[in-house]
């Protein structure tokens, strides 16, 4: 829990954009471009709403997960292999989510809008096609029993305690819901539209954004395994968790401006006749 900022008003800000990060995750962008494809033609007006229910349900259980472990964790400490394992754990996800989304990205024809690839879109099945509201929530808590979240939701259940009890690991975890709704609702509008569209701007921006995401994943790994081997640069990162965290947004959403930049500019071109 070393990298979480003692002052409250920082940690705070800190969990809500631990939460945005987490809603721009490679297997929630590709959960969620799959729920939002199928509905576009079995249930239109759902498919614009799917980032949000599934982040709604992610987020319930996220928040369940630290009021319980609030509840149990009175004078328990997490062992230090916890937190070594966890690191390594999400540095080979990340890694693989880094190169599977490239090759995706050279393996998309012309003509095809790149779709994000993930890991744990496998575990949903039949799930991932899902046409009720109460289903396409109930897919966001099966993601979020996995080792990532529950390991952040512990976190912040001890934040919590230090800071009085379960009251503030439930606030802890509607803040990281919050900034993840956010995420994941406006990544659910986004590709709805761009299946409206299907045209260049569309196969253009899915690229870009697709180019960013797996760039992100492999230099939050290379970051990660470079902290565990180099103490001094270990070091030098502790308290900058939230700059980080800013940075990978901010390059999310420049690509997302950029993809639409450079898909408006071929336009013409594109639609010449010849």
């Amino acid at each position: 829990m070393h990298d979480l900022p003692s002052d409250s008003l920082a940690l705070v800000l800190l969990v809500f954009v631990l939460g945005l990060k987490h809603g721009f995750d490679a297997d929630h962008l590709a959960t969620i471009d799959g729920l939002t494809r199928y509905n576009a033609s079995v249930r239109p007006r759902l498919a614009r709403f799917c980032g949000s229910l599934f982040s709604l349900g992610h987020g319930a259980v996220v928040v369940a997960i630290a009021v319980g472990a609030s509840l149990l964790s009175q004078g328990w400490a997490a062992p230090e292999w916890l937190e070594s394992s966890g690191t390594w754990i999400s540095i080979t996800f990340l890694i693989l989510l880094g190169v599977l989304n490239l090759r995706a990205v050279y393996a998309a024809a012309p003509h095809e809008m790149v779709h994000p690839v993930g890991l744990k879109g496998r575990w949903v099945g039949r799930f991932g096609r899902v046409t009720h509201p109460g289903g396409v929530a109930l897919v966001g808590a099966m993601f979020a029993f996995s080792f990532d979240t529950v390991s952040q939701a512990a976190l912040f259940a001890m934040a919590g305690v230090q800071a009085g009890g379960w009251m503030p690991s439930a606030g802890l975890g509607l803040t990281f819901m919050l900034g993840m709704l956010l995420a994941d609702g406006a990544n659910g509008l986004w590709i709805s539209t761009l299946i409206a569209r299907a045209d260049a701007t569309a196969r253009i921006a899915s690229r870009v954004m697709a180019l960013a995401v797996a760039g992100i994943s492999l230099l939050v790994a290379a970051w990660s395994l470079v902290r565990m081997l180099a103490p001094a640069l270990d070091a030098w990162g502790e308290g900058k968790a939230l700059f980080f965290g800013m940075a990978v947004i901010a390059v999310i959403f420049t690509s997302f401006l950029l993809g639409l930049r450079l898909a408006r500019g071929r336009e013409p071109a594109l639609e010449a006749p010849g």
